[in-house]
């Protein structure tokens, strides 16, 4: 049995979990997201000393990412051990800080971590980590893992309030769902602030006696940002299950011309449309997005794949599309189209009832799809 984040009854770990999760079949994780043992945060390389203070020694980290970061930070945005990178929560020191030097608060997850202490090169000053199990500050608030409690027991965890002489903290403004202000006052008597949205905008924000600025408070998610997130998206290439497949139809494309009456060709064309719709989905899709067709991501991704599978299956073609091909299309469309669905949870503008609605009506669509394009495919094999 587990209990829920802020009390309440305990609930059998076999139902969905609280806190907006989803249903766990592992009966030995917790609720919200809580580690079932104790994490290994390995050798800490960012430590370069410590800081004395009333409250102990403070570990003092360097601002200068080194090549193990930068090699971390694109493991990481290739979707290889995304939910394994994070820091050891606490109190560190940027520079030399003293007494009156400025506290900000963030979550553990080390892509965070890497960004922000990077910003704050030539600062003096605390950074409060907080255990956000590893995930970013925006999903950690919504979750309720970056959480009012967790603020006010890192505060306590530290004794803060023997490091800094005064009672401000600066919080990301992205915690805001997760973060009561008031209660983190009362409970502590240190006052929140709340903090730029980007990391590059600290700088500004606290030369200007930490007031933002209005587009400080804006989240914009154009092709850039957009283009961070490809590769978590299209690490759907490197799963076990579709190199798999990608092996079976390799292997298919020599063996079944020493057993049918069809040459290889078919099967090349099967690998093509298969990264085809997957690049469709998983790359272009975000890349495009604002420029696509239609509200839902599953007809964005059913559009692009149409002419991303449609134009390589033609190229490889000597004429008009075989039987097989046509199958080929069917499957591909419906294939980028439930890729291109994944994209959802790293926009801005979608919600869990807006996601669950497309999801009821486009999955059996997409799975009709695919059922359809694979009989035809293997139909062609049999028909003159």
């Amino acid at each position: 049995m587990s209990e829920c984040c802020g009390g309440g009854a305990p609930v059998p770990d076999t139902q969905a979990a609280c806190c907006g999760g989803e249903a766990s079949a592992k009966p030995s994780v917790p609720c919200c997201g809580a580690d079932s043992v104790p994490y290994g945060y390995g050798v800490e390389s960012h430590v370069i000393g410590t800081v004395d203070t009333f409250a102990g020694p403070v570990k003092r980290i360097a601002t200068e990412l080194t090549g193990a970061d930068i090699l971390g930070a694109l493991r990481v945005r290739l979707g290889i051990s995304r939910d394994d990178y994070r820091v050891r929560p606490g109190l560190y020191a940027v520079g030399g800080p003293d007494d009156t030097s400025p506290v900000l608060v963030t979550g553990n997850y080390k892509l965070t971590f890497d960004t922000l202490r990077r910003e704050l090169t030539g600062r003096d000053l605390w950074l409060l980590i907080v255990d956000s199990k590893g995930v970013n500050v925006w999903c950690s608030a919504g979750k309720g893992v970056f959480s009012t409690e967790e603020v006010v027991r890192s505060i306590r965890d530290v004794r803060l309030e023997q490091v800094v002489s005064h009672t401000r903290i600066v919080l990301p403004q992205l915690a805001a769902t997760g973060v009561a202000a008031h209660e983190v006052r009362a409970a502590t008597g240190f006052s929140p602030i709340w903090g730029p949205v980007r990391a590059s905008d600290l700088p500004e924000f606290l030369d200007a006696g930490m007031r933002a600025r209005p587009r400080m408070r804006r989240v914009e998610f154009g092709i850039l940002e957009r283009a961070k997130l490809v590769g978590v998206e299209a690490s759907v290439l490197w799963s076990p299950r579709v190199l798999a497949a990608i092996a079976s139809l390799v292997v298919a494309a020599f063996v079944a011309p020493r057993f049918l009456p069809v040459s290889g060709k078919p099967f090349l064309a099967a690998m093509v449309a298969g990264v085809s719709a997957v690049v469709a989905g998983a790359v272009l899709v975000p890349l495009l997005l604002p420029w696509l067709p239609g509200r839902t991501f599953s007809l964005k991704g059913a559009v692009t794949g149409a002419v991303l599978v449609g134009g390589s299956l033609v190229a490889l073609a000597d004429g008009p599309l075989p039987l097989s091909s046509w199958g080929l299309l069917v499957a591909g469309v419906a294939l980028a189209s439930f890729v291109a669905m994944n994209f959802t949870g790293s926009t801005t503008f979608t919600s869990p009832s807006g996601v669950e609605w497309e999801m009821r009506r486009a999955m059996p669509l997409q799975a009709c799809g695919l059922a359809l394009g694979a009989l035809v495919f293997i139909a062609s094999f049999f028909v003159g």
